[in-house]
């Protein structure tokens, strides 16, 4: 099978992609001929060595995957030969070929695409645990429930980890502003149901916040962090909450007397640890958002797609910010 292989840790501009044998059958396992496989900021920063995990080399990129069910270990009921799953498996997506166990593969809706399937879940299931478990935000019945009125403001709008929160937060009855630096990822986020865009570049987001939410908005969501997400911690109303996400721009110096002034809360995202310690939680989480999605309450974006030769490029595209919305790796011919 072919591959992506990071050999040692360092510039993205050292990938290859080679031949490598794939993975022997094991016990409880089923085959996957990956259709597509999703690129993730994680991944940039695992390759590079940026990451407090280090993983042993050489070792194959990609948490993401969705795949057509060509081998079963003996005694699996399912899934079955000739679906469609997805799964998160740790690493091993970036390949023509993968393998999971068949507890852990997960029939994809009818209405998400294979794109969609194999891009939303680390974006999706990040957002909704910071919503719905961080910050505690009710989720609604119905699509005719609200949540107040309360105003959730989203940094780098226009990343895949930002969209979701944009798409998440107008699901849970919020009004979403986005903040974003180029005109296509605000365009995206109204799309996504955000009710203004601010431009990240030219426009103070802080200022231009307090001024649409009335004096304050109640959640902050930053995954960029940065003096951007040290701004805009005073964008923040009374008792409001500061999700934080990640550090794409760095990591911010969150003055202590900004938290303390109007009783706002900072708090911890970290998704991946806790689903890692709470399987069966995270698992309903994953349904919950799925449900969402089946019933047209969510909508992830179709992502942009490379072939697995353009690997090195797709991760230097997406760590640069130059793509919208997400990425995926097709491998095309197997």
């Amino acid at each position: 099978m072919r591959a992506v292989v990071c050999k040692e840790l360092g510039p993205l501009e050292n990938l290859v992609v080679e031949e490598v044998d794939p993975p022997a059958l094991l016990d409880g396992h089923v085959r996957l001929r990956v259709l597509a496989s999703g690129v993730n900021f994680v991944d940039c920063l695992l390759i590079q060595g940026k990451y407090q995990i280090k993983p042993p080399t050489p070792f194959v990129p990609g948490m993401e995957v969705v795949g057509e069910v060509v081998e079963i270990a003996a005694g699996v009921k399912s899934p079955v030969l000739g679906q469609r799953v997805l799964a998160n498996i740790g690493f091993g997506g970036y390949a023509t070929e993968a393998m999971v166990r068949a507890d852990r593969a997960l029939a994809i809706p009818e209405e998400m695409s294979t794109g969609q399937a194999a891009s939303f879940l680390q974006s999706y299931l990040t957002g909704w645990f910071a919503l719905t478990r961080r910050a505690s935000i009710a989720i609604p019945k119905s699509a005719i429930d609200s949540s107040e009125g309360k105003w959730l403001l989203v940094l780098g709008a226009g990343s895949g980890v930002g969209l979701a929160a944009v798409d998440i937060g107008q699901a849970l009855g919020l009004r979403v502003i986005a903040a974003a630096s180029t005109a296509d990822k605000r365009e995206l986020a109204i799309s996504r149901g955000a009710l203004v865009a601010i431009d990240s570049v030219n426009d103070d987001v802080k200022e231009r916040a307090k001024e649409i939410s009335g004096g304050g908005v109640d959640y902050l969501y930053d995954p960029v962090g940065g003096e951007l997400g040290e701004s805009c911690l005073r964008a923040l109303g009374e008792d409001g909450q500061y999700l934080v996400i990640g550090f794409v721009g760095g990591i911010p110096k969150l003055p202590a007397n900004q938290i303390l002034l109007r009783n706002r809360r900072a708090t911890g995202v970290d998704w991946g640890a806790w689903a890692g310690r709470q399987p069966a939680e995270n698992a309903a989480m994953l349904q919950e958002v799925l449900g969402f999605i089946s019933s047209g309450r969510l909508s992830p974006v179709e992502p942009t797609a490379y072939p697995l030769e353009y690997a090195g490029q797709a991760l230097r595209n997406l760590e640069a910010r130059k793509v919208a919305g997400k990425v995926v790796l097709v491998p095309g011919g197997n």
